[in-house]
């Protein structure tokens, strides 16, 4: 028999708070916070700041003259919102394959999935659903035919994750051709058809950024490089060098002749625009000789001059296409 004065509560009747898990030390709620901390990863698996990339999906329909009309301006944008969907998917397929490899890198090793703060079954949840939804936007946007462009770009990001970027010069074509493929998909979303010059520029000028790509990894990697890309090891920075600039001459003389002879060309300001190309090309050079350049995302986005440069080129590439 219970002591005079000994209360007891119901199990109905305790308290619903003592119940609840308690807060930490500095006052968080563990359940709050590992929400957080999971968000916070799935946003950086995704690289946003990657997503400057798909800026190139404008680029058909700037020199076609297609922004000025509402509905292909719209489009444009839904075929660039695709390609983000997209592309942050396959960013989310390639952490996976490589969170071993990156474990090893020495700024890699902070992604999410590689210190293990992403686990692989949520990554390939997320991986599908932006893929899938990549796609269908595309082809709600842009009908079948940027479904297929943006289904391509799916099949090339995937095959040069698990087998291309093996292979020497097929990966700095690989990585040429998912730029080339968001220069395309802007024209097809806006049915504006892609000339020659186009194309030349679009191709030669991505292969100049994915050879400066592998020069900046080639320098940065030093002696390890092998162990972290194998076509690394077998490339030379004379020899990527040479690619750099054999592309970049191939760019700025196919672009003169599109400011001089192309459709949407032939205008003073188009002319004029050929400068401020010229002078971006050379100040991105530059930043990789002093050591950028494995992330040409980065440069767009810090760098001031370079920036300068872009925005020239659009301000007379756009007086002269739409102030003809």
């Amino acid at each position: 028999m219970a002591a005079h004065g000994d209360r007891r509560v119901a199990p109905d009747r305790i308290p619903t708070d003592s119940l609840q898990r308690p807060p930490d030390a500095a006052g968080h709620d563990p359940l709050e916070r590992r929400r957080r901390r999971l968000a916070r990863s799935l946003i950086l698996t995704a690289r946003p700041r990657q997503w400057a990339k798909n800026v190139l999906v404008f680029g058909a329909a700037v020199v076609g003259g297609a922004l000025l009309t509402p509905e292909l301006l719209i489009r444009t944008t839904w075929a660039f919102l695709a390609f983000c969907l997209a592309s942050s998917g396959m960013y989310y397929v390639n952490d996976i394959v490589d969170r071993q490899v990156d474990q090893q890198h020495r700024r890699k090793r902070t992604r999410p999935l590689a210190a293990g703060e992403l686990g692989v079954p949520t990554a390939v949840a997320v991986a599908v659903l932006l893929c899938l939804g990549g796609l269908g936007l595309a082809v709600w946007a842009g009908g079948p035919e940027l479904g297929a462009v943006l289904l391509g770009y799916l099949l090339l990001a995937l095959a040069y994750t698990l087998w291309l970027r093996d292979l020497v010069l097929l990966d700095v074509a690989a990585v040429a051709g998912l730029f080339v493929l968001r220069a395309a998909a802007g024209g097809v979303a806006v049915n504006v058809p892609l000339s020659s010059w186009f194309l030349i520029v679009a191709c030669f000028g991505a292969l100049f950024i994915s050879a400066g790509k592998r020069r900046a990894e080639h320098k940065d990697l030093g002696q390890a490089r092998g162990e972290h890309r194998k076509p690394l090891e077998e490339y030379s920075e004379p020899y990527l060098r040479y690619i750099m600039s054999s592309a970049s001459t191939v760019t700025i003389a196919a672009y003169c002749l599109w400011a001089f002879e192309g459709p949407s060309g032939r205008s003073v300001p188009s002319a004029i625009s050929i400068l401020p190309f010229v002078l971006g090309i050379y100040r991105y050079a530059m930043l990789l000789d002093a050591g950028s350049g494995d992330a040409p995302e980065d440069l767009v986005l810090r760098d001031r001059p370079l920036q300068l440069c872009g925005l020239l080129w659009v301000v007379l590439v756009g007086l002269g296409v739409y102030l003809r």
